[in-house]
C-alpha cells in the first residue's frame, strides 16, 4: 500500500486549476497524469520579469514590466490587420499590438482609463515604442505576482505556458514534509537541503546558475531518483540469487575437445570472461551476468564454453537472439564449432510451423535436444525443456526484463549470461543492468587489421561507385548501407530499393537487396548469395546491423552516415574487418553538416574502441537516445542526468547494495522512509519483492 502521506502527490491532474478534459491529454501526454508528474517537470529556461523602466527608458529586446495607463482602442478596418491599444505614463506613449484579437476581452483587460501593469518584449516600429501580446497584464495590486524571475517549463503544441505554469504552481502547494531517506553524514557532507526545500528551489529558480543540474537542489533530487532506480535493481537482484540456484561444474571434457578444434587461440579477456562465469555457475546462487563485447571480440565462443559446461552436467541449454537472421548466424557458428563432438543442437523461430514444430518441441522436452537455439519464440508456451540449466540472452537491450524472467522460469534456477555487442556506458550498464555482474571483452582475435575509416560528401557519389567497382575487380565484396530517413515520407526500405535499382543497372545480377520488411525466407536467401558468392554487393538497411557474417566482406558504404548515431555507425563498420584483409568503412555524408554529427564522425575515424565511442555518443546524445529508451528497458530519468550525474549514480550504487546487506527488508527507521522514495519514484514492483519478515 502506498503511504497515506504520498496520497495527494498521486491525485489526478484533472483537479488543478485550467485542467479540464482537453488541457489534461496535452499535460499528460507532456509529463503524466499524476500531480507528482508535473513536479518532476522542472524549468529549463527564465524570464526575469524584474526589469521595471518608464516606457522611454525601456529597451528594445528586452523584457519589461511597466506601469501605464490605457488611453484608448484602435480597431483595425479589417481582420487582417492588428488591434492597437495605447498606453501612456510620465514619459510617452507605448502601443500594444494584437492579432486576431477579441475586442470585448481586451477592452475588458484594458479599460480606457485605468491604469494596468504590463510584461512583454520592448519593440521599436517606425520610431513607436511597442509591445506585441504582452505575456502578462493585470492591476497595480497584482504586480508583485508578476514583476519576479519566472521559471519556464518544457511545452507541447496547443498548450499555453500560463496555464501550465498555474497548474505546477497549484500542484506545489502543501508540499508534504516526508521520512529523509539519505544518509544523514553523506546529506551533510553534499550540503542537500530536504526533499521539499529541494523540490521547491528547483521550481523557483533566482538565475541562470539556478537552472544547472549540479545546483545542490537539481543534484539532490537527480540523486533521491537514482537511488530509487539502484535499490530497485538491488532488490530484484536479491530475489533472483537467493537460494535458488544449481552447482554445475562439468568435467570440462567437452571444452577441452572444442578448444582444441579452434582455428585461433582464446584472448585474455575470454579466458578472464569464462573464469568468472565458470565460479558464478558453481557457486549456490543462479548465475546473472553481463557480457559486454566489442564487435568482433568473440562473444559467441564465450557462450558456446558456457552452454557446455550445462551439457557436460547433463542438463540442457538456450541462446535467444532478437532476430531471426541473428538467431541462423548463431546456429550455423555454434554447429560448425561442434562438428564431431556429439552434442545436439536445434533452432526454433516464429517461423516453424506444424508438424515439423511439434516434432522439435518433443525432443527438447524428452531431451532429445541438448542445445536450443532460437528468437522469442523460445519463451512462449509450450515450448518444454526436459531440464534448462542455462540460457544466454543475446542483445539483451533488445528484450524487456520480463522476457528475461520468463526464459528462466522454464527450468530450475537458471544461470543467465545475457551479451551485447552494443558497448554501453559505464553510467548505463548501472542502470540497464545493475542487476547483474558485469565481464567486458575488450581485445580482437589475433590478426584482425584495423579498419580504415574515411568521411566523403555525397557530392562524391560517383567516384564512390566507381572505387567500389575496382575493388569488385579484384575480388571483393561490399555492404552498401541505405539511411534512416527523417521526417520524411521515403522509408529506408525505398531508399535501399532505389540504391540497389541504381547499382544493379551498373553492376547486374552482382548486387542483392535485404529490409526489414522482406519475408526472412528472402532475408535469408539474399545473405546466402553474398556470403556465398554470387553476389558481390549487399545494399541493406540497417537490418544488418548485428549478426550478419561475411568474413570476406572488406568494404562498408553507409549514406548519409550523419543520419545515424554513433553506436550504430560503429555496429555497421562491425560488419567489415572480421577477416584477415585490410577493408575500408566509406561513411558518405550530406551537407550541410551539423557540430553533433561533425563530431561523430570525427570519432569513428580516430577510433575503433567501441567503448570509448559509447561513452561519447552518450555526452553528444543523451542516455534516451543511446540505446532507444523504450526498446532498451532503459528506465526514462525525469530528474537525473547520466551524463552530468554519473558520480551520483555511482554513490547511489554503493548505498542500494549497503542498505540491504544491513537492512534487507526495509524495516529500521530509515528503511521505512527509503520505501517512501520507492513508493515516490513508482517502483511498487521492488517493495513486493522486498524480503518478508
Amino acid at each position: 500500500m502506498r503511504p497515506e502521506v504520498l496520497f495527494k502527490l498521486f491525485s489526478p491532474i484533472t483537479g488543478l486549476p485550467g485542467i479540464g478534459p482537453r488541457n489534461a491529454k496535452l499535460v499528460e501526454k507532456l509529463a503524466g497524469a499524476k500531480l507528482i508528474d508535473l513536479l518532476w517537470l522542472l524549468p529549463r529556461e527564465l524570464i526575469d520579469r524584474r526589469y521595471s523602466p518608464s516606457i522611454t527608458e525601456a529597451e528594445t529586446g528586452k523584457v519589461a514590466t511597466l506601469t501605464v495607463s490605457v488611453d484608448g482602442h484602435v480597431a483595425p478596418p479589417n481582420k487582417r490587420q492588428p488591434y492597437r491599444v495605447r498606453c501612456f505614463d510620465g514619459t510617452g506613449f507605448i502601443t500594444l499590438v494584437f492579432f486576431h484579437a477579441r475586442p470585448d476581452y481586451l477592452q475588458k483587460m484594458l479599460p480606457v482609463g485605468e491604469t494596468r501593469v504590463i510584461s512583454g518584449v520592448v519593440e521599436r516600429y517606425r520610431d513607436e515604442i511597442q509591445m506585441t501580446h504582452p505575456d502578462h497584464i493585470v492591476p497595480p495590486a497584482e504586480a508583485a505576482s508578476i514583476r519576479r524571475v519566472e521559471p519556464v517549463y518544457p511545452m507541447t503544441a496547443s498548450l499555453s505556458p500560463k496555464t501550465l505554469s498555474r497548474a505546477i504552481a497549484a500542484a506545489m502547494e502543501d508540499l508534504p514534509v516526508l521520512p529523509e531517506w539519505l544518509d544523514p553524514a553523506y546529506l551533510e557532507q553534499q550540503r542537500w537541503p530536504d526533499w521539499r526545500t529541494a523540490l521547491l528551489s528547483a521550481h523557483a529558480p533566482e538565475d541562470a546558475a539556478a537552472l544547472s543540474l549540479l545546483t545542490p537542489a537539481r543534484a539532490r533530487l537527480a540523486y533521491d531518483e537514482l537511488l530509487a532506480n539502484q535499490l530497485t535493481l538491488a532488490v530484484m537482484r536479491a530475489r533472483q540469487k537467493r537460494g535458488n540456484g544449481r552447482k554445475l561444474k562439468g568435467d570440462g571434457a567437452l571444452r577441452r575437445s572444442v578448444l582444441k578444434s579452434l582455428p585461433f587461440a582464446l584472448t585474455d579477456t575470454q579466458k578472464l570472461a569464462l573464469k568468472e562465469i565458470r565460479d558464478d555457475m558453481a557457486a549456490d546462487g543462479a548465475m546473472l551476468r553481463l557480457l559486454q563485447g566489442d564487435v568482433g571480440s568473440g562473444k559467441t565462443v564465450v557462450a558456446l564454453f558456457t552452454l557446455l559446461n550445462a551439457i557436460e552436467c547433463g542438463g540442457q541449454a538456450a541462446i535467444m537472439a532478437p532476430t531471426e537472421i541473428l538467431a541462423r548466424q548463431h546456429s550455423a557458428t555454434i554447429t560448425a564449432l561442434l562438428e564431431g563432438s556429439g552434442v545436439r543442437t536445434a533452432i526454433l523461430t516464429g517461423r516453424d510451423k506444424g508438424k515439423g514444430r511439434q516434432e522439435l518441441l518433443a525432443r527438447l522436452a524428452n531431451g532429445e535436444i541438448d542445445i536450443l537455439v532460437g528468437t522469442h519464440a523460445i519463451f512462449q508456451a509450450g515450448v518444454e525443456f526436459q531440464d534448462l540449466m542455462v540460457a544466454v540472452i543475446d542483445e539483451q537491450h533488445r528484450f524487456g526484463v520480463h522476457q528475461r524472467l520468463s526464459l528462466t522460469e522454464k527450468g530450475r534456477g537458471v544461470d543467465v549470461l545475457v551479451m551485447t555487442a552494443t558497448p554501453i556506458p559505464r553510467t548505463l550498464t548501472l542502470t540497464v543492468y545493475g542487476d547483474l555482474d558485469v565481464s567486458r571483452l575488450t581485445e580482437k582475435p589475433a590478426g584482425r587489421l584495423p579498419v580504415d575509416t574515411r568521411t566523403i560528401s555525397l557530392e562524391r557519389l560517383p567516384d564512390v561507385i566507381d572505387g567500389v567497382a575496382r575493388a569488385l575487380g579484384q575480388g571483393a565484396k561490399a555492404y552498401w548501407v541505405c539511411p534512416l530517413v527523417e521526417e520524411s515520407e521515403v522509408s529506408d526500405m525505398a531508399a535501399a530499393e532505389a540504391r540497389h535499382r541504381e547499382l544493379s543497372a551498373r553492376f547486374g545480377d552482382a548486387v542483392a537487396l535485404v529490409h526489414g520488411r522482406m519475408k526472412s525466407a528472402e532475408k535469408d536467401a539474399a545473405i546466402e548469395r553474398f556470403a556465398t558468392g554470387s553476389a558481390r554487393i549487399l545494399v541493406a538497411t540497417t537490418v544488418i546491423e548485428v549478426g550478419v557474417d561475411v568474413p570476406d566482406a572488406t568494404i562498408i558504404v553507409i549514406e548519409h552516415a550523419e543520419r545515424f548515431g554513433l553506436a550504430q555507425l560503429h555496429q555497421l563498420r562491425g560488419r567489415i574487418g572480421r577477416g584477415e584483409k585490410a577493408s575500408r568503412c566509406l561513411l558518405l555524408f550530406g551537407q550541410p553538416l551539423g557540430d553533433t554529427a561533425r563530431s561523430r564522425l570525427k570519432i569513428l575515424r580516430e577510433t575503433e574502441d567501441g567503448f570509448r565511442i559509447a561513452e561519447e555518443d552518450l555526452r553528444l546524445r543523451g542516455a534516451g537516445e543511446v540505446l532507444g529508451t523504450r526498446q532498451s528497458g532503459l528506465p526514462e530519468f525525469r530528474l537525473a542526468d547520466l551524463a552530468a550525474h554519473a558520480e551520483l549514480l555511482a554513490v547511489a550504487r554503493d548505498d542500494a547494495r549497503l542498505i540491504l546487506e544491513r537492512d534487507p527488508s526495509l524495516k529500521s527507521p530509515r528503511g521505512g522512509a527509503l520505501r517512501t522514495l520507492l513508493y515516490l519514484f513508482e517502483r511498487d514492483a521492488a517493495i513486493l519483492n522486498l524480503r518478508s519478515g
